[in-house]
């Protein structure tokens, strides 16, 4: 199946953006030791010297560009095709990692970068082809159809039960709650931030469409998910080891925004049956290979370094602490779950 114009762009958005997010991290990480190696004092251990490292900003400036260029690439791209090329950042990390960082890259975890790109074509050649859209208040009417407006109530309701009643009773003995909440209303995130940069992209075009109330109103949305999303995620990397965090966060997520997107935007609409279990085949396969890149990193740094290299990113939420660094624990073993 041909890839449309608006395809192209967004797949090319999508790959510049992995490769800008995923080189990030190794910049970022050689700061940090530059700045480690001139002061004395790690980061991991309350320092904050690397932000008198050139380097570490570099290293921050490419991941900004990184995610602008994922904004913008869902503007031009459905969801499906966008949100699971998100793992190849995760394969130029891990092969920068290995070339630069010397942090060698298991036999496994090789085979999980080649299932990823692998996965990735598939889904490359299969994806849908959206109709234009003209004006935010077209993207207002999906939002408001009844299927949809059910899949967000019943989002809302869940998040609502798991973070008032199951986050306070077992959040952190069981992985589940606080990636759920993170998940779920990361896809919500998605849908709005697909709104919105359409909105801004026909804007640029010479339709405004900053007059519409609708379109202040996915602005809301996005800010109020993705606020969410920051605090949970970083209550599950602060609770649970990365290499459990992660994969359960990356399929939680992709898998319930390639849903919304498919009730939202209706991507599948006019795809013949093979081609949406081939869509579906290649997406199971970029999540096996990122579960597996994820485990057999977790586990080269379990026998060679005890610093943290950052997770596999997903849409504007790659979360960081005050160190440059996502959150790495020791696995924990809770005597309650939930």
């Amino acid at each position: 199946m041909g890839l449309s114009k608006e395809n192209v762009t967004g797949l090319i958005l999508a790959l510049a953006s992995s490769v800008f997010i995923g080189s990030s991290f190794i910049i970022k990480k050689q700061g940090l030791r530059r700045a480690a190696s001139a002061f004395g004092v790690r980061a991991g251990v309350g320092g904050y010297y690397y932000l008198l490292e050139p380097l570490w900003w570099v290293g921050m400036i490419t991941m900004i560009v990184g995610e602008i260029a994922n904004f913008v690439a869902y503007a031009f791209a459905p969801a499906v095709l966008v949100t699971p090329l998100g793992a190849l950042s995760i394969i130029v990390s891990a092969v920068l990692a290995d070339i630069i960082l010397k942090e060698r890259l298991h036999k496994l975890g090789i085979l999980g970068c080649v299932m990823c790109i692998a996965g990735s074509f598939i889904i490359v050649i299969h994806a849908p082809k959206e109709e234009p859209i003209t004006s935010v208040l077209q993207i207002w009417n999906m939002a408001t159809q009844p299927a949809f407006l059910a899949y967000a109530g019943s989002v809302i309701v869940l998040v609502f039960i798991l973070v008032f009643h199951f986050a306070p009773k077992c959040g952190h003995t069981n992985v589940l709650v606080f990636t759920g909440i993170c998940s779920l209303m990361g896809s919500l995130s998605v849908m709005s931030v697909k709104a919105l940069g359409t909105s801004l992209k026909l804007t640029f075009e010479g339709k405004n469409q900053l007059i519409y109330p609708e379109t202040w109103f996915f602005v809301l949305v996005v800010a109020i998910c993705v606020v969410m999303q920051m605090n949970y995620l970083n209550k599950a990397l602060d609770t649970f080891n990365t290499a459990i965090v992660s994969p359960i966060y990356y399929v939680m997520f992709t898998t319930l925004t390639i849903l919304a997107s498919v009730i939202m935007f209706k991507d599948w609409d006019g795809q013949s049956f093979s081609t949406i279990v081939s869509e579906i085949c290649g997406f199971i396969v970029v999540l096996s290979g990122t579960i597996m890149l994820h485990l057999t990193r977790d586990f080269e740094r379990s026998h060679s370094f005890r610093g943290s290299l950052p997770t596999s990113p997903t849409l504007s939420v790659r979360l960081y602490t005050g160190n440059g660094d996502l959150l790495l624990k020791e696995d924990e073993s809770p005597d309650n779950t939930c």
